[in-house]
């Protein structure tokens, strides 16, 4: 078991969180949650021992070994693939390091000999006849094909490294397992792979994700980091935020009974604990959900923004054309050929491709940024486009507060009406005045959708749109998608997005298109779709 006590971290006079006391039990998957920095990934480091609190103590249960994730992707550079896995039992790998010195030596003694039998039990009860079988199974449930085992970590790409560090991190079944975005770089593939294996896993987990999807099918609490404390609530993510939200709304309901506040927060754990039934988490987190108490759901004192899209006029009957569209890199590898599709009213259509700068040439040509090398797109008379590019680095080079940044994409002028859409987006009072240069990213993201609610466009064309956003930010992006009744494209590593958004699914390919009407869901786990997909990629080194 894992326990914190009486802890508490400063920076200066800014608390991030003070005398906390936690416990984290076996066989519990637990989120951390909380604003952009609010000390998720510190409090993660503070349980590693990378960091040292202010105060208090982090305390593991005597024998058990505790495993992390690791962020510095060139710290195994010169070892193979399949030893940076098994370095993850840092115990095992101490044994096979002593026991192979010892066997190496010329002149092998009495001495040595005992003490390679005693490292040879120590091997034994650690199962390590196993461990290079089961790393390579780690490896390859992960998408690391067998090839690559006995490279040399300085011979992988970054998404190549986030793989076998993953894999380092799960080995040998650790007791207490610390995992900091570990759902970066890898597909829905490997995504899945990983919700599974962590479904089934028997100890601890703590997990930092921006992944609602990933923390709603893991986790069996979340942990919220807010004014300044820790708390554990029992269920997923979805269920923490829509509780959360439904005692704010009751809150603000003077009028209603208390009796009959009971009652609707009764009936929505209900429906939360049936729906724990599908989950493969079932029993546990259905069994959490029962013992909970009305009492244990507060509301959030988050604060989201206000995405809202307003076209100043309906989509007609004719959306888009495309016909032969064809595009390359500049060494002329095809990103595609052959994109044939016309667009209808409400459509909103989820752009897929193994290789996302495929998609951002595709949306800059049907946005007249870039030239096609074939075919053509044709838009309706009635269609009005609003674009977010992945790269906005070209929008924020000047040194103009942001009503005078926003101004420059606004018809109307007046500061009132350009201070309204950047507060819809959180930024207040004096923030206004913060010049755009030095903002970051999550804050440039947010000030572009401000720009884009400004157009009142009736099509929206969206390249990767919850990236640098925090959880408050992403949910009303969803929330502002879900309800946005004309025309989208978009592309998204959010899962989550993904499924509640789209009505269709596109996927580019160098060899053409797949485009099925359906949810996201349907679409990847739809075996005909499968085999598909593998006939019109290029055989890949990696998946």
């Amino acid at each position: 078991m894992l326990s914190v006590s009486n802890l508490s971290l400063r920076y200066g006079k800014r608390v991030l969180f003070e005398e906390v006391n936690l416990k984290f039990i076996p066989g519990n998957c637990y989120g951390i949650i909380g604003a952009n920095g609010a000390g998720k990934s510190t409090f993660l480091k503070i349980l590693s021992g990378e960091i040292e609190p202010a105060t208090g103590q982090v305390s593991i249960s005597p024998g058990e070994r505790m495993s992390t994730l690791s962020q510095n992707h060139f710290a195994f550079d010169a070892f193979p693939v399949l030893q940076t896995v098994m370095m993850g039992n840092k115990k095992l790998w101490d044994v096979i390091q002593q026991k192979d010195a010892i066997y190496a030596k010329p002149d092998f003694s009495e001495k040595d000999g005992e003490e390679v039998g005693h490292l040879e039990t120590l091997f034994a009860e650690m199962q390590g006849w196993n461990a290079e079988s089961d790393a390579a199974n780690m490896l390859s449930g992960l998408g690391v094909h067998e090839d690559y085992h006995h490279k040399l970590m300085s011979e992988l790409n970054g998404k190549e490294k986030v793989r076998v560090l993953l894999a380092q991190a799960l080995f040998g079944n650790p007791e207490i397992l610390l995992l900091d975005e570990p759902t970066n770089d890898l597909d829905v593939e490997t995504i899945t792979w990983l919700e599974n294996f962590l479904a089934d896993f028997e100890n601890t987990v703590i997990v930092v994700s921006h992944d609602r999807h990933f923390l709603d099918a893991v986790c069996t609490h979340v942990a919220d980091i807010d004014f300044g404390k820790i708390q554990l609530f029992s269920g997923n993510y979805t269920f923490w935020y829509e509780s959360s939200q439904l005692a704010l709304r009751q809150r603000s309901d003077q009028n209603k009974k208390t009796e009959d506040k009971r009652k609707e927060l009764q009936d929505f754990v209900e429906r939360f604990s049936a729906n724990a039934s599908k989950s493969r988490q079932a029993t546990s987190r259905k069994k959490l959900l029962e013992k909970l108490t009305i009492e244990d759901i507060k509301p959030s004192t988050r604060k989201y923004p206000g995405i809202i899209f307003k076209p100043e006029r309906d989509c007609g009957d004719q959306v888009l054309s495309v016909e032969n569209l064809a595009k390359s890199s500049p060494d002329g590898t095809p990103y595609f050929t052959n994109i044939t599709f016309g667009l209808d009213k409400g459509d909103k259509v989820a752009i897929l491709s193994k290789e996302h700068v495929a998609i951002t040439a595709f949306f800059e040509i049907l946005m007249g940024l870039d030239k096609a090398d074939a075919g053509e797109c044709k838009w309706g008379s009635t269609i009005t486009r609003s674009y977010l590019p992945n790269e906005n680095a070209k929008f924020f080079t000047d040194d103009l507060n942001l009503i005078d940044w926003l101004r420059q994409f606004s018809t109307d002028k007046d500061e009132t009406h350009v201070r309204g859409f950047l507060g819809k987006m959180l930024f207040s009072g004096e923030e206004v005045f913060k010049k755009s240069n030095v903002l970051s990213g999550g804050e440039k993201v947010r000030c572009m959708v401000s720009r884009m609610m400004l157009t009142n466009a009736n099509c929206l064309i969206l390249d990767e749109p919850t990236n640098h956003l925090d959880m408050e930010s992403i949910t009303a992006f969803n929330n502002g998608l879900k309800d946005w009744k004309h025309v989208a494209l978009f592309t998204s590593h959010d899962h989550a997005f993904v499924q509640t958004v789209a009505n269709r699914i596109i996927e580019i390919t160098p060899s053409g298109i797949i485009d099925k009407r359906m949810t996201y869901d349907e679409y990847i786990t739809d075996e005909s779709i499968k085999a598909l997909r593998e006939k019109m990629y290029p055989v890949l080194e990696l998946v």
